[in-house]
């Protein structure tokens, strides 16, 4: 019996020391005990490997930063709220940015591990985005990563053994750079995060807008228009987010809860 218990309390052991919360908790608090197998200096590896290959094939295409005045916006944007990322992680204020625009009529954004960023120009010509909305959609991306949500989900899939681990190792995975790029691929860009990592995300990234100066109401008008604008179809963005009822009404609350890092950040 003995022999048989050993090995659990190993492992119950092992993985108890792997839960952590990668951000302090902000306004909204962000404080949710994560589970990371995965290490962190794997996933940003291969979100340098991956965003160059993005980049690359986007300048190769001619679809890259195409508009300047569009990119200076958006980088702007992206400016201000990274200025605010140490709310959550200090150590966030010191990753290697990077914000670019790729020309497509996708309804799409997403940042990598480390704060890789990418903003298809789709989802702001489309809806036509104000730069405070476009900032709530630039802040929920930049969440998932000060979250570490792609880490995250690829650690609960090494413990299940499924998806890109089910074919290679942890360690298979560090010795090839296809492995690298497919990691930060499949789990930033392929597939969806959770519901509760999206929720996550709406409350950093509206905390993080209204911290930059911009209104976090228009969290809510932002989303309301890719729904508008979807038609009852789900866009890529929006895949695995809560309801459009539930979501607008957990928006409004949190923007009530950050109204005053708004209104001090525009007395500033």
């Amino acid at each position: 019996m003995k022999k048989i218990i050993l090995p659990f309390l190993f492992i119950i052991i092992f993985l108890a020391g792997c839960f952590v919360s990668s951000t302090d908790s902000g306004v909204v608090g962000a404080n949710r005990k994560q589970l990371f197998l995965v290490s962190s200096e794997t996933m940003n590896q291969s979100a340098n490997l991956a965003y160059t290959k993005v980049l690359q094939s986007a300048r190769q295409s001619n679809v890259l930063n195409i508009d300047p005045i569009l990119t200076k916006r958006v980088q702007e944007i992206g400016r201000r709220l990274i200025l605010e990322v140490g709310a959550f992680r200090k150590d966030a204020l010191k990753w290697d940015w990077q914000v670019n625009v790729i020309n497509s009529n996708t309804l799409n954004a997403w940042c990598m591990p480390g704060g890789k960023i990418a903003v298809y120009s789709g989802l702001i010509n489309n809806l036509s985005l104000t730069d405070a909305q476009i900032a709530a959609v630039m802040g929920h991306e930049i969440a998932h990563a000060l979250r570490e949500h792609s880490r995250e989900q690829a650690s609960t899939d090494q413990l299940k053994n499924i998806g890109i681990f089910a074919v290679s190792t942890a360690a298979g995975l560090g010795d090839t750079a296809t492995g690298l790029i497919n990691l930060a691929t499949q789990y930033t860009i392929s597939l969806p995060f959770s519901r509760s990592h999206e929720t996550e995300a709406d409350h950093i990234g509206t905390e993080l807008m209204a911290r930059a100066g911009y209104d976090p109401q228009e969290a809510v008008v932002v989303w309301e228009k890719m729904s508008k604008k979807s038609g009852g179809a789900v866009p890529e963005i929006l895949s695995t987010h809560p309801s459009n009822e539930s979501r607008i009404k957990d928006l409004k609350e949190i923007a009530k809860k950050v109204e005053p890092l708004y209104l001090a950040a525009k007395k500033s």
